[in-house]
């Protein structure tokens, strides 16, 4: 059997003083859609970001592509083929939709042309020249999510893609995340919105107190849900 495109093992981060994830484990094999569920402060989007080597501590190991990541900074770490999408979106107020989409650099061949990113974003040609601070939520997040699909990143690390949108937007997120899918993408998604998540999701990770308790796919979703209930009160 090949190897997983991403084995996170015993990952520990600390911010400062701060221990906040204690030996997280979980893998992701390529072209699945795996989703961290758990409540607030479970250590979901921490894990993300330490994937990415934004966290100034951490330990234990994170493989892509069988290559070891810790100890790598982040800008390396980008030009493996990982791209994520932070909670905060990241849009710069000031450049227009064009010059935010322009502005990541191609790290390796395969990134979506212009034109297939507006197909799956229509909204965003015809806000081409629209500032970034003048765009809708919806908006923010689609121009967030295609910026990183120039790239040539095959590994989507996405953070809360849905928080706060309107419910057309998120139908509109969740048939990205298939067609991106379908692409060959693999994606990590950090979603609080669990009945979201179980429109996309192949496999789920719970986790709670900055810890894995539970790992379970698509399959096995109505068996679990007494346990999901209980950690995550859905």
């Amino acid at each position: 059997m090949a190897s997983p495109l991403l084995t996170v093992s015993n990952l520990e981060a600390w911010y400062g003083e701060s221990h906040v994830l204690h030996g997280v484990s979980f893998k992701v094999d390529a072209g699945e859609v795996v989703t961290l569920v758990g409540r607030n402060g479970a250590g979901k989007s921490t894990t993300l970001k330490s994937i990415m080597g934004m966290v100034a501590k951490r330990s234990g190991s994170v493989k892509f592509r069988d290559r070891e990541l810790i100890g790598l900074a982040s800008n390396v770490i980008a030009r493996t083929g990982i791209a994520i999408c932070p909670e905060e979106r990241g849009i710069f107020a000031s450049l227009s939709v064009e010059e935010n989409l322009e502005l990541p650099p191609v790290v390796q061949a395969g990134g979506l042309t212009r034109e297939r990113i507006f197909e799956l974003f229509p909204n965003l040609r015809e806000r081409l020249r629209s500032q970034g601070a003048k765009l809708s939520g919806g908006e923010q997040q689609m121009l967030a999510i295609g910026r990183i699909l120039r790239t040539g990143a095959r590994l989507l690390l996405l953070d809360e893609p849905t928080e706060g949108l309107a419910p057309v937007i998120i139908q509109q997120i969740g048939c990205t995340i298939r067609a991106l899918k379908e692409q060959g993408f693999t994606i990590v998604l950090v979603e609080q919105n669990f009945h979201f998540a179980a429109t996309v999701a192949d496999r789920y990770y719970v986790m709670e107190h900055g810890c894995v308790v539970e790992g379970f796919g698509q399959t096995e979703l109505d068996a679990n849900r007494d346990k999901l209930h209980e950690y995550l009160g859905v």
